[in-house]
């Protein structure tokens, strides 16, 4: 594996902001990636696992430890006539093995299309669309955890709205070398028409495209508070196509926020707070994130 040094992580971010990390390296399985959490408990740094980098903000301080870039992507499908389990390494792409699946003619994950991130990710932070989610669909997986390799059922990740034990012990500041990571998932499938498969996807794809902004973002900033919608309530405080910077409220969908091309990531944390300040003022709600804040 070979080593970066204050590699920029903007690139790797579907916001296209953050500074540079240390140390950088990639890897593409468990042996790998065993090798890299080593290399930094001798070094005494701080690790960061990065997937897809769809709902992260990185701050444009970087990141003072070693960034893991996790890609692994294989595949395997078991199938028992007509329902199947599928394997799906974590660095895998959520959206992607979707489609691969249902162009088999595999129903289980369809109401991922679209969704960014990689496997791991959707795991980490219970990942969901269009009435379905990570815990639904989940059958079992493999973690990595101080180098051993364990087989979790769905009831050991605690899932919840958008989150999961995984996000609850980076968030408590339990020690890295402590949290499992994501190596692998196993999801339940089952034959389906292949028409019909493709309709729904085409339905989910329009639906997200009429929904979605254009430009780079990291998708939906806030959680939804519970029978509300967080969009909305920062549309009602008057807040969409705010600036700050180069980064915006977008005026499609209020819970996005655009990297108009340059934003730093204060820009971005500006636009935030301003977010959950006008809207505790206006509906007495607090905001929560959905996004993790890195550095």
């Amino acid at each position: 594996m070979r080593y970066l040094e204050n590699e920029p992580l903007a690139p790797y971010t579907s916001w296209r902001i953050g500074g540079p990390a240390r140390y950088f390296v990639q890897a593409t399985g468990a042996a790998d990636l065993a090798s890299a959490l080593a290399w930094a408990e001798q070094r005494n740094l701080p690790v960061f696992i990065l997937g897809g980098g769809s709902n992260i903000l990185v701050r444009d301080s970087g990141f003072d430890g070693l960034v893991i870039r996790v890609r692994g992507h294989e595949v395997r499908l078991e199938a028992n006539g007509d329902t199947a389990s599928v394997i799906v390494e974590a660095g895998a792409p959520m959206a992607g093995t979707a489609r691969r699946l249902a162009r088999q003619g595999w129903s289980g994950l369809e109401w991922a299309e679209g969704l960014p991130g990689t496997i791991g990710g959707a795991l980490y932070g219970n990942a969901g669309c269009y009435g379905s989610d990570i815990a639904t669909s989940l059958d079992r997986a493999w973690v990595l955890v101080r180098g051993e390799t364990q087989e979790w059922s769905v009831d050991r990740f605690a899932f919840g709205y958008r989150t999961s034990v995984l996000k609850q012990m980076r968030a408590a500041g339990i020690r890295w070398q402590d949290q499992p990571i994501v190596l692998a998932a196993a999801f339940r499938l089952h034959r389906d028409d292949l028409t019909a498969l493709a309709q729904r996807m085409e339905r989910t794809s329009n639906e997200r495209r009429s929904k979605t902004p254009w430009g780079a973002s990291c998708g939906s900033v806030f959680k939804n508070p519970p029978g509300d919608s967080a969009g909305r309530l920062i549309e009602a405080a008057g807040l969409k196509g705010t600036r700050i910077g180069n980064a915006e409220i977008a005026l499609r969908h209020a819970n996005y926020i655009i990297n108009l091309g340059g934003a730093s990531s204060d820009d971005v944390l500006r636009l935030i707070d301003l977010a959950r300040e006008r809207v505790l003022a206006i509906s007495g709600i607090e905001l929560e994130l959905e996004i993790q804040i890195v550095g």
